[in-house]
């Protein structure tokens, strides 16, 4: 199916994402008398792999306060802005809060939500990697505290400003494929908890049963402010530099949170979803520290106004639907496949097919009613500056980040669990409490920088 080339006025884009995205809880805070003909004062924290690319897509603004625990990335990162103040301990950033009026965060998961409290409780507008926050308790507050921070917000899901996505929201909301009860995401990532045989077989894993034995820490790392809130643990180069630390626990979420907040945000934009009724897992093996490379989540969501309950299963690693396995539709190696009562809607980032494809060789798309995003740092930049809303913001993203890590809950947990969204609680499992927050290494606190 092709897609429309349509130019917008910025006017029109603004009013299709409010329509599309929802206002935010209150206008965001204007910057002292800034236009859309100012730059914004930002702070940047962490600089290296996605840090240096967040940092590339807001560098037409005034880049005034870098920070690092790498020096060697942050060095790179001051050479490209010169003028801007240099730091390794994210916590002093905001004794400097004066300095600027937005915040982008790029560090490991595990201190995402550290950097976006403070920055929000000094009003400043945020915008912050996935996932939102380390688990479900962090992820809450930061939701809570940004609806009331009256601050533009944005979690780095690069697709969701992307056209590919826009159309097939339009094709589900339209009814195209009639009511969805059933819908099916698959990754082939299989970064985690392996066999020797599968980390031999895939240079991008490293195999692994337990806490390594400690290495020398390399001379331009800050080790300590690197652990942050988590337990103190020897250095091993298993845990840096990324993405390798996101196979652990105690730093990360695993696939699931990862590009679940990538491939899952399509049908939770598409079919409306909140908070899941039920989250059952399988897969595996459990670990106590590393996540799985492969395993396969089930979330039941009621009825949202016109639209049925229905079922998302989330398929990582080797497991893929059985529709898929049985070729019942193209083996796509990653995937978002909607399941309607009249077809059924398979879509990747870049591009969707209506199938069965000659039940729809006549078909005509209806109307296109999400406009073409400016780009995805550009809806950040400009709501900043406008007050005007993202797609991607906190309220939204919160909701997503939750449910994504409900299915790690689920896994580790060992239930299925009966979720209370309003208590926060799996009501039927009282061993999932453990996972939903953690304590907090001395020194580090959510509400006080």
């Amino acid at each position: 199916m092709k897609r429309a080339d349509r130019r917008i006025t910025r006017r029109q884009f603004v009013s299709g994402a409010v329509a599309a995205a929802g206002v935010l809880a209150g206008a965001p805070a204007i910057l002292r008398a800034r236009n859309l003909h100012n730059t914004l004062n930002l702070a940047i924290i962490g600089t290296g792999g996605r840090g240096a690319a967040n940092l590339k897509g807001v560098g037409s603004e005034n880049i005034v306060a870098l920070c690092d625990v790498n020096s060697t990335a942050l060095q790179a990162a001051a050479a490209q802005y010169p003028k801007a103040k240099t730091f390794t301990d994210l916590r002093r950033v905001f004794d400097h809060a004066g300095d600027f009026d937005a915040v982008v965060v790029s560090t490991c998961e595990h201190t995402h939500a550290f950097s976006t409290m403070f920055a929000l409780d000094a009003g400043k507008h945020v915008y912050c990697e996935k996932p939102l926050a380390y688990n479900i308790w962090e992820t809450r507050t930061v939701r809570e505290k940004a609806a009331t921070a009256k601050v533009a917000t944005q979690m780095g899901i690069q697709i969701h400003a992307g056209d590919n996505y826009r159309r097939v929201v339009e094709l589900v909301q339209a009814g195209s494929i009639g009511p969805i009860r059933e819908v099916h995401v698959w990754v082939s990532r299989a970064w985690g908890l392996q066999t020797k045989e599968a980390a031999d077989r895939n240079k991008d894993v490293v195999f692994v049963t337990s806490r390594p034995d400690a290495e020398s820490v390399p001379s331009d790392l800050d080790w300590d402010l690197w652990l942050g809130p988590a337990s103190a643990r020897p250095f091993n180069s298993v845990y840096v530099p990324g993405p390798k630390w996101y196979r652990w626990w105690d730093f990360g979420s695993g696939t699931m949170s990862d590009l679940g907040s990538h491939w899952n945000d399509l049908p939770f934009w598409a079919l409306k979803l909140h908070a899941p009724l039920t989250i059952e897992a399988s897969g595996g093996p459990a670990h106590p520290d590393i996540a799985p490379a492969t395993m396969s989540v089930t979330y039941e969501y009621g009825a949202r106004g016109e639209m049925p309950p229905v079922t998302l299963t989330f398929h990582q690693g080797e497991t893929k639907p059985r529709i898929w396995t049985e070729g019942g539709i193209p083996q796509w190696r990653d995937g978002c496949l909607f399941i309607g009562t009249k077809g059924m809607i398979l879509s990747d980032y870049g591009k969707h097919v209506l199938l069965p494809e000659k039940d729809f060789a006549e078909f005509v798309p209806p109307p296109q009613t999400i406009p073409s995003s400016p780009g995805h740092y550009a809806e950040w930049i400009d709501a900043c500056k406008t007050g005007r809303p993202t797609s991607a913001n906190f309220e939204y993203a919160g909701w997503l980040t939750e449910a994504n890590h409900l299915g790690n809950v689920a896994f580790r947990s060992g239930m299925k669990l009966q979720w209370d969204a309003a208590q926060m609680k799996a009501t039927n499992a009282p061993q999932a409490e453990q996972f939903l927050k953690r304590e907090y290494r001395k020194g580090w606190n959510l509400f006080k920088a």
